[in-house]
């Protein structure tokens, strides 16, 4: 007769475990998001974030020196101004926030490889991805705003252009225009697949990008769809994408491991501001284990094929990496 397996010889003390696990999370893999405003000696807290503040340039350099000291090297930076119109002007403007930033971060800290996420909701008085008519998110004189932005994050001296206001064509309009004005050599880490989640509410709290009418089911996707996905991700590896992005991550652990499955391009989870803030709800109630739940969901984006992680832990979870 076959004897049954004993599965827990190999469980059977930590140096065994440790010796046979499968997937396993380094500081390299930790990209951190950082909010920029303008105005001066700015640190505020985002409410339904605890521990996610709004820096202004003049007090970015302490959060800068924590975050080196620590070993993370790769930013994404969201900026949130305080001008608003019709057409995201501070967008792409010169001055504009999260250029400041850029050009500040890659003078005083050039080891940082900084990302621009690019996308309009911050910078439009409506808090929608592009431009309004009539009520109606338009799509394609959306793409020439977008580009603009990417092209100025480029000038700035962005590593990295993140686009993720979910028009059809970005990624093409972004890779030409990025192009076109001499920055080829600019990779494109792209919102490939972006759902219209409930997840988001702390973010809008943290960017102000609340939309001011409807909602923007008309260019993020169902929920409820995956083969779509593959849709979403193959038209912007085609149109030059270079990374790929799954957001939400934790509620779309299948979706990113169809993308992985699929494509052979770096695909990046995004650990979400409601996945962060609920974590964190919790461990300030003492239901749970902070450390234990957020090491146990990082492990779970890279087991499902993540080679790269963004998340408002990357801070805690690089000490904790560090002490071992």
């Amino acid at each position: 007769m076959q004897p049954f397996m004993r599965h827990r010889r190999l469980r059977a003390n930590e140096t065994i475990r440790q010796l046979v696990r499968e997937h396993h999370v380094h500081i390299e893999d930790l990209i951190y998001p950082l909010f920029v405003v303008e105005g001066e000696d700015v640190k505020a807290e985002v409410p339904s974030m605890p521990g996610v503040y709004h820096y202004s340039l003049d007090r970015l350099q302490e959060e800068l020196e924590e975050v080196k000291a620590l070993g993370i090297s790769s930013l994404l930076l969201f900026g949130v101004p305080v001008e608003k119109d019709e057409h995201g002007s501070q967008a792409d403007h010169d001055h504009g926030i999260v250029q400041k930033a850029i050009r500040y971060i890659k003078q005083a800290y050039p080891s940082f490889y900084v990302i621009a996420d690019t996308c309009l909701c911050q910078y439009t008085s409506h808090g929608h991805c592009g431009i309004v008519e009539n009520g109606e998110v338009l799509n394609d004189p959306s793409l020439s705003r977008l580009s603009a932005t990417a092209v100025a994050q480029a000038e700035a001296g962005a590593d990295m252009i993140a686009p993720s206001n979910m028009m059809d064509g970005f990624v093409y309009a972004i890779r030409r225009g990025l192009d076109e004005a001499g920055y080829e050599h600019i990779p494109i880490l792209s919102y490939a697949v972006k759902y219209a989640s409930n997840y988001y509410g702390p973010f809008r709290d943290a960017a102000h990008s609340t939309p001011q009418f409807g909602d923007r089911r008309t260019y993020q996707m169902d929920p409820a769809n995956a083969r779509e996905a593959m849709r979403e991700a193959a038209s912007d590896v085609s149109e030059g994408a270079d990374m790929l992005i799954v957001k939400p991550g934790l509620a779309y652990l299948d979706v990113i491991y169809r993308v992985r499955e699929r494509f052979d391009l770096p695909v990046v989870a995004y650990n979400v501001s409601g996945e962060y803030s609920m974590i964190k709800a919790a461990a300030l109630n003492g239901w749970i284990d902070e450390k234990a739940v957020v090491m146990e969901t990082m492990t779970a984006f890279k087991r499902a094929g993540a080679d790269l992680i963004i998340t408002y832990h990357a801070k805690e979870i690089a000490r904790w990496l560090r002490q071992g």
